[in-house]
């Protein structure tokens, strides 16, 4: 993912002013990507910065405030229906006749939909304005609605930022429903609202709905904001989602826990031209990553090859084609994030073009996509019409991948101004030193190292199978990965052999031990002896929390819980080295972190979040939340496919 860096205040008033990313931990979101809506656990919208109604990185609507009849609005209980809906329940004992129980109810539904947001509020009044219940005269009840038009962008909210007003205009609404509508622009969204039965108002920039009803046994008002993104690089998905959560699964927890992702991963469809792809996850990355977007389709290889065609075919259109070191593309490479515009983090510190190719591992991932997806049964005249962009792939590893020419894959950021770490971890201090300290790059990963020997091999089973040449060739550059890896990587520690995460610009062995090294597992660089070192090495009580695998080891100078990728676990991470372990013929060590997995899945009620504390499960009943970290998120939903498969 693209992540935040930290900048180090220098006074504690400096501390104090600097603008923070939302926490997210204990927000609602419902979402059909490319459209999402935030508000707090009981249906606020308002009360945290990353609240609102957005489609893509914009956001349309800050703020939602109802108030009815004057009274207070008592939340009681939330109930999402599935992804895309959820239910926010309420008492009015404003309006309650005398008596302990309460009389009056409030229902506000949420409904997210791929171009739009509606809201519905059902009063139910188990008195009907009857005699002794208390109420507005006449026997009515008043219920307004604010709604604050907004223009934010998303980088400017994650990095902390407030909202960005935008004016309203007022017109006749068309239809049988007839009315006011109101009207306005948030950047190059047009949106539109119509709230029938409703007296529509502008007030202090806000556009406000009045409904006068009578009071009866039920009552219900609403609105409906729709989006027209003309902009737009990618769209959402409309048609029945082409995969479902298995049948037959036994585990109740397990079942539960891919229907949630299911559902979640249905929710985070979206298309281009070529095909359909999932987005990486809400709400700061609500598009195409290539990395990301690789590893939920092949997650879901078990029970679908559709969307992992969808994501070759996409992705393969974007390839990298000329050398930009603007923005990091290069023949044959396969691209990080796209974006309808420039991406500013860290307060413009770092700009990411809107097409951005910083990624030093999305090429041969996709490699290992097609020849997986092919594997699992996609077809062969789809897989036939991507060989070119497979050639372009493999030669991208040989003559770019490999900048110095000393056998292995390396990267560095040639602006200054683009991501410094390309792999997964891309965070400012992800590759560190057992003794804390930060490698410097050129950088080359040992996870990447492994993706490449994959791709080399079965990239030539894929030339092979379709009577292409270069098969023998790539065999051997894999056989020379492989050895180079072997002489170069492994260090050792007090527990025992492994590999390191990365050489770095002196091509020393960066010596932290961290999950990385279970993404070797599967590839083909290790020997079984190896594997089997590795194997044993994840599930060790310094790297396996018990809800997961760590990101590093407890052995670190630099381990925190609650560090980005220097503690915390992943659940995609985790399900990428269950993968491996599975592959490796290592069934019971899959099976320990699969149902180490599981149990975090439990604590978060089925819809995994991008990462959570690297927490004991011997010292915690369950695993604190990262505050920060996106939900749902594709990887991480798609990781109870690998858990389900090792589990089985």
């Amino acid at each position: 993912m693209t992540t935040t860096s930290t900048s180090t205040p220098t006074t504690t008033a400096e501390a104090l002013a600097m603008p923070r990313q939302p926490l997210l931990h204990d927000e609602v979101v419902v979402l059909a990507a490319p459209t999402q809506a935030w508000s707090d656990r009981h249906g606020t919208v308002g009360t945290n910065p990353v609240h609102g109604y957005w489609t893509g990185d914009q956001r349309f609507v800050s703020r939602v405030g109802v108030t009815i009849a004057s009274t207070d609005v008592e939340p009681v209980s939330t109930a999402p229906a599935d992804a895309r809906e959820v239910v926010f329940s309420a008492l009015l004992r404003g309006l309650d006749a005398p008596g302990a129980d309460p009389d009056v109810r409030l229902d506000r539904r949420r409904r997210v939909r791929t171009d739009g947001v509606a809201e519905t509020l059902r009063i139910t009044d188990r008195t009907g304005g009857g005699p002794g219940s208390v109420g507005s005269a006449a026997g009515t009840i008043e219920v307004t609605v604010r709604i604050s038009p907004d223009a934010s962008g998303m980088d400017a909210v994650k990095g902390g930022g407030g909202p960005a007003p935008v004016p309203a205009a007022l017109a006749p609404q068309a239809g049988p429903d007839g009315g006011i509508r109101a009207s306005w622009t948030a950047g190059s969204v047009e949106v539109t609202l119509g709230a029938p039965g409703a007296d529509v108002s502008l007030d202090d920039g806000d556009v406000v709905l009045t409904w006068r009803v009578p009071r009866d046994r039920v009552v219900e008002v609403g609105w409906d904001c729709s989006v027209v993104a003309p902009d737009a690089v990618v769209t959402g998905a409309t048609t029945p989602a082409p995969f479902a959560a298995p049948a037959g699964v036994g585990d109740d927890r397990l079942r539960r826990w891919l229907a949630r992702a299911t559902d979640d991963l249905d929710a985070l469809r979206l298309a281009r031209p070529e095909g359909e792809f999932l987005a990486a996850g809400a709400p700061w990355f609500f598009t195409l990553f290539g990395r990301d977007s690789i590893w939920a389709a092949r997650f879901l290889l078990p029970v679908d090859t559709s969307i992992a065609g969808g994501t070759l075919r996409v992705l393969a259109a974007l390839q990298g084609a000329r050398t930009d070191p603007a923005t990091a593309e290069q023949p044959g490479k396969v691209m990080h994030e796209l974006r309808q515009a420039t991406l500013a983090i860290d307060n413009d510190e770092l700009t990411l073009p809107p097409l951005y190719y910083g990624t030093v591992d999305a090429t041969a991932l996709w490699v290992c996509l097609l020849h997986d997806a092919w594997r699992a049964g996609l077809p062969d005249a789809e897989v036939e019409a991507l060989l070119p962009a497979l050639e372009r792939a493999l030669a991208w590893m040989r003559d770019h991948g490999d900048d110095d020419g000393d056998g292995l894959l390396e990267y560095v950021d040639e602006t200054g101004r683009g991501l410094a770490n390309q792999g997964w971890k891309d965070s400012g201090d992800s590759v560190q030193w057992r003794d804390g300290t930060l490698a410097e790059g050129p950088i080359a990963l040992c996870e990447v190292q492994g993706y490449a020997h994959e791709a080399a091999v079965h990239g030539a089973d894929l030339l092979d199978a379709f009577g292409r040449s270069g098969g023998a060739d790539w065999r051997a550059w894999a056989a020379r990965l492989a050895e180079r890896f072997r002489e170069a990587f492994w260090v050792r520690d007090e527990v025992g052999p492994y590999p390191a995460i990365a050489l770095d610009a002196a091509k020393r062995p960066v010596d932290s031990a961290t999950s990385n090294i279970g993404h070797l597992l599967g590839t083909g660089i290790l020997s079984p002896e190896e594997e089997a070192v590795v194997a044993a090495r994840v599930v060790a009580p310094d790297m396996a929390s018990g809800f997961g695998l760590r990101t590093l080891s407890t052995t670190a100078a630099g381990y925190w819980p609650l560090s980005y990728h220097g503690g915390t676990v992943w659940a995609h991470d985790t399900a990428v080295v269950i993968s491996g372990l599975v592959r490796s013929g290592h069934g019971t060590e899959a099976r320990v972190l699969a149902e180490q997995l599981l149990a975090a899945a439990v604590a978060f009620d089925f819809r995994m979040p991008e990462l959570h504390a690297g927490d004991a499960a011997t010292e915690v009943s369950r695993p604190a939340p990262y505050p920060a970290a996106c939900r749902p998120q594709a990887w991480s939903a798609a990781a109870a496919f690998p858990v389900w498969v090792a589990l089985r």
